[in-house]
Protein backbone atom coordinates (compact mmCIF):
# COMPACT_ATOMS: atom_id res chain seq x y z
CA UNK A 1 0.00 0.00 0.00
CA UNK A 2 2.97 2.32 0.43
CA UNK A 3 1.75 3.89 3.62
CA UNK A 4 1.61 3.09 7.31
CA UNK A 5 -0.81 4.44 9.86
CA UNK A 6 -0.51 5.09 13.58
CA UNK A 7 -3.28 6.35 15.87
CA UNK A 8 -2.22 10.00 15.60
CA UNK A 9 -0.28 10.15 12.34
CA UNK A 10 0.40 8.47 9.02
CA UNK A 11 3.57 7.77 7.07
CA UNK A 12 3.32 8.29 3.32
CA UNK A 13 5.75 7.12 0.67
CA UNK A 14 6.24 9.98 -1.78
CA UNK A 15 8.06 10.08 -5.13
CA UNK A 16 9.18 13.66 -5.85
CA UNK A 17 9.92 15.33 -9.16
CA UNK A 18 11.86 18.53 -8.39
CA UNK A 19 12.21 21.42 -10.85
CA UNK A 20 8.83 20.65 -12.42
CA UNK A 21 7.12 23.31 -14.53
CA UNK A 22 4.36 23.52 -11.90
CA UNK A 23 3.72 22.12 -8.45
CA UNK A 24 1.05 19.43 -8.26
CA UNK A 25 0.02 16.30 -6.45
CA UNK A 26 -0.12 13.39 -8.86
CA UNK A 27 -1.58 9.93 -8.69
CA UNK A 28 -0.87 7.04 -6.36
CA UNK A 29 1.74 4.92 -8.13
CA UNK A 30 1.57 1.14 -8.49
CA UNK A 31 4.30 0.79 -5.87
CA UNK A 32 2.06 2.65 -3.40
CA UNK A 33 3.94 5.95 -3.40
CA UNK A 34 2.25 9.27 -4.06
CA UNK A 35 3.67 11.27 -6.99
CA UNK A 36 4.40 14.90 -6.15
CA UNK A 37 5.84 17.58 -8.47
CA UNK A 38 7.45 20.71 -7.07
CA UNK A 39 9.07 23.66 -8.83
CA UNK A 40 11.85 24.01 -6.25
CA UNK A 41 15.29 22.62 -7.03
CA UNK A 42 16.74 19.82 -4.89
CA UNK A 43 19.22 22.20 -3.28
CA UNK A 44 19.63 22.97 0.44
CA UNK A 45 16.32 21.32 1.36
CA UNK A 46 14.20 23.57 -0.86
CA UNK A 47 12.43 20.68 -2.61
CA UNK A 48 11.71 19.01 0.75
CA UNK A 49 10.23 22.25 2.09
CA UNK A 50 8.12 22.60 -1.05
CA UNK A 51 6.82 19.03 -0.69
CA UNK A 52 5.84 19.73 2.92
CA UNK A 53 4.12 23.00 2.05
CA UNK A 54 2.24 21.49 -0.90
CA UNK A 55 1.00 18.49 1.09
CA UNK A 56 0.06 20.67 4.09
CA UNK A 57 -2.00 22.98 1.87
CA UNK A 58 -3.72 20.08 0.12
CA UNK A 59 -4.52 18.35 3.42
CA UNK A 60 -5.59 21.51 5.25
CA UNK A 61 -3.08 21.08 8.07
CA UNK A 62 -0.31 23.28 9.43
CA UNK A 63 3.05 23.05 7.71
CA UNK A 64 4.52 21.79 10.99
CA UNK A 65 2.24 18.72 10.77
CA UNK A 66 4.01 17.49 7.61
CA UNK A 67 7.63 16.41 7.86
CA UNK A 68 10.04 14.44 5.68
CA UNK A 69 11.40 11.74 8.00
CA UNK A 70 13.44 9.72 5.51
CA UNK A 71 14.91 10.31 2.07
CA UNK A 72 15.95 13.93 2.47
CA UNK A 73 18.56 13.58 -0.30
CA UNK A 74 16.62 11.44 -2.79
CA UNK A 75 13.42 11.42 -4.80
CA UNK A 76 11.82 8.67 -2.72
CA UNK A 77 10.76 10.05 0.64
CA UNK A 78 8.86 8.98 3.72
CA UNK A 79 6.63 11.81 4.95
CA UNK A 80 4.91 11.88 8.35
CA UNK A 81 1.55 13.66 8.57
CA UNK A 82 0.41 14.32 12.13
CA UNK A 83 -3.23 14.73 13.10
CA UNK A 84 -4.91 12.87 10.22
CA UNK A 85 -5.68 9.23 9.68
CA UNK A 86 -4.56 7.46 6.55
CA UNK A 87 -8.18 7.24 5.37
CA UNK A 88 -8.63 11.02 5.79
CA UNK A 89 -5.42 11.70 3.88
CA UNK A 90 -6.44 9.48 0.97
CA UNK A 91 -9.91 11.06 0.84
CA UNK A 92 -8.50 14.61 0.80
CA UNK A 93 -5.83 13.82 -1.79
CA UNK A 94 -8.24 12.12 -4.21
CA UNK A 95 -9.64 15.54 -5.10
CA UNK A 96 -6.16 17.05 -5.49
CA UNK A 97 -4.61 14.44 -7.79
CA UNK A 98 -3.93 15.62 -11.33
Amino acid sequence: MGTRARPDDALLRVRVQPRASRAAIGQWRQDGALSVRVTAPPVEGRANAAVGALLAAALGVAASAVRVVHGEHGRDKLVRVTGLSLAEIRRKLEGEAR
